[in-house]
């Protein structure tokens, strides 16, 4: 039987080359946002598509009443160590940049300067009709103004990861309209059965051509923005770490897969490498 890896596999497969990160939800459950497989099986539950959302008014109702839960418990959410751990390796110069397909902030938050959010962020609110952007926490304040039965404790409810929350009062639930044009405003995150927009596509490819080696942490990549970035890497002949409990899409194409938690696995890593680093300049 063959060993099973070590983070200090990832270490020499990392060491000395400038490393694009590519991250998904498992990153974040350390932070009590969860992943949507849960158990690493069956998804928890389907989330919201961009065809219901925009077709159906009982669905925005839905998305919205759930999603004023969910964002609090987003704004109350701390990096964990895995973020931490990335924001460090990116000050040593190993970690070039990060595409994240989460859209809880965590990377920005623990200090990661060049981060591209590939599904978009729940910072900030979008309207669909006159393209004006509000901060999420100022529609959030119009939410509990038209809706003030809502609980103000945010654990009173199961949360997704694409922050929105399951919650059962949603027949009295108002949804504002943009006070611009009274349009129906969206959130910046891109929603199942949307697209990636192409500028963002591009920049986060330029970002693994840029590189020497690509990680990717707690994400199972079933969604295409991420296999599309490891199979790139793997055309230009690069090497792939992966980091995630539970198989993913492309453990095939790993040359260093581990089975761990991601907070542990990046704090070995940066402990190893960064540490490293700052001696060099020392």
């Amino acid at each position: 039987m063959a060993p099973v890896p070590t983070p200090s596999a990832l270490v020499e497969l990392l060491r000395d080359r400038p490393t694009a990160v590519l991250t998904g939800a498992g990153l974040s459950t350390d932070s009590g946002i969860p992943d949507y497989r849960g158990d690493g099986s069956k998804p928890r539950r389907s989330p919201m598509t961009f065809q219901r959302f925009v077709a159906s008014e009982d669905a925005r109702r839905r998305y919205w009443a759930g999603s004023s839960m969910g964002w609090l418990r987003f704004a109350r959410s701390r990096p964990n160590d895995g973020h931490v751990a990335l924001a460090d390796l990116e000050r040593a110069g190993v970690v070039t940049g990060i595409a994240t397909q989460n859209v809880d902030g965590l990377h920005r938050r623990a200090g990661s300067q060049r981060v591209l959010e590939l599904h978009g962020s729940l910072d900030t609110v979008s309207c669909l009709d006159c393209g004006t952007r509000f901060p999420r926490a100022e529609v959030d304040v119009r939410l509990r103004e038209v809706n003030p039965w809502l609980p103000t404790d945010p654990d009173l409810v199961p949360l997704n990861p694409d922050g929105d929350a399951e919650f059962a009062e949603i027949d009295r639930f108002v949804v504002p309209p943009c006070p611009v044009c009274g349009g129906i405003l969206k959130p910046d995150v891109v929603f199942f059965g949307e697209f990636v927009r192409p500028e963002t596509t591009t920049a986060a490819e330029a970002l693994v051509d840029e590189a020497d080696a690509l990680l990717v942490a707690g994400s199972s990549l079933v969604v295409n923005t991420g296999v599309r970035l490891v199979h790139r890497a793997k055309r230009r002949g690069i090497p792939v770490g992966i980091v995630n409990r539970g198989p993913t899409e492309t453990d095939a194409l790993a040359d260093v897969r581990i089975e761990d938690g991601t907070s542990e696995v990046l704090r070995a890593l940066a402990d190893a490498l960064a540490a490293r680093t700052d001696n060099a300049v020392g």
